[in-house]
């Protein structure tokens, strides 16, 4: 059998519906490619939407039902699913970076940094699967919003576009609620689930960082101010609404100097 492209087979990754498979099927491609048993990305016809699950149900923001983490098992699985959800969107969003732009003429640098983020994108969401499954629930349960990937649409054929809005501004929200979130796991007794959000907050500062340093030498290399790049697409892009709280220390290390977000707020 004729040896693929990471390209063509990150388009299979998206094409897949089910939920582990999908997560699955992503973390097989990562250690082929690692283990370099893939072709360097081309450029293949890339779906503007993922492959998805009939369940759950995707609804506006407004309508998902407000979430609390208390001794309550359903509501502590209501809050782990809607991280699932994001942990989802974010293993296409991965793979959706390396088919649509991996093969643009970035060094190979660009495709490894997507496939460690997309590996740990999958591990994340199993944890989070597995925790669900242990409080009497699963992933499909609950309506779920369709604001990451509506985003991702929107900066599909501008790559500095959607390292500025989708990881630097939606996933960045991440670091700065998840501390939160941990501490009411701990005070209604579950350690398992706080100790799978540690865990991915720890590695959400990595892969944060990773798209911030590849904003910053794209804009570079273009002669562009990062920061000054940064505030005009969020205006673009986001109406120029970044709001507070902002965890600045996580912030920092992810490579989002608080330069960047003070004057969009």
């Amino acid at each position: 059998m004729a040896m693929r492209d990471l390209a063509e087979r990150a388009v299979d990754v998206l094409a897949t519906a089910e939920p582990r498979a999908k997560a699955a099927l992503g973390a097989a491609l990562a250690a082929d490619w690692r283990g370099g048993r893939v072709k360097p990305p081309g450029r293949p016809a890339v779906p503007d939407r993922p492959a998805r699950p009939p369940r759950p149900a995707l609804v506006a923001p407004g309508r998902v039902p407000r979430r609390r983490i208390t001794a309550d098992p359903k509501g502590r699985a209501a809050q782990l699913h809607a991280i699932a959800h994001i942990e989802l969107n974010a293993i296409d969003l991965a793979w959706d970076m390396v088919a649509r732009f991996a093969g643009c003429g970035l060094p190979r640098a660009f495709a490894d940094d997507w496939v460690a983020v997309a590996d740990e994108e999958a591990t994340h969401f199993t944890l989070l699967g597995d925790r669900l499954e242990a409080l009497g629930a699963a992933y499909g349960d609950l309506p779920a919003h369709d604001g990451l990937w509506q985003a991702a649409e929107r900066t599909s054929r501008d790559l500095l576009a959607r390292l500025a809005v989708v990881p630097m501004v939606l996933e960045a929200r991440g670091l700065d609620v998840t501390p939160a979130m941990i501490a009411k796991f701990e005070s209604a007794g579950d350690e398992a689930s706080a100790g799978v959000l540690r865990r991915i907050h720890a590695e959400e500062i990595g892969h944060v960082a990773a798209r911030a340093r590849w904003f910053e030498l794209l804009c570079r290399q273009a002669g562009r101010d990062p920061a000054a790049t940064w505030r005009s697409l969020v205006e673009q892009y986001c109406a120029g609404v970044v709001r507070p709280p902002f965890n600045d220390a996580a912030r920092a290390r992810a490579g989002i100097p608080a330069e960047y977000y003070a004057t969009v707020t």
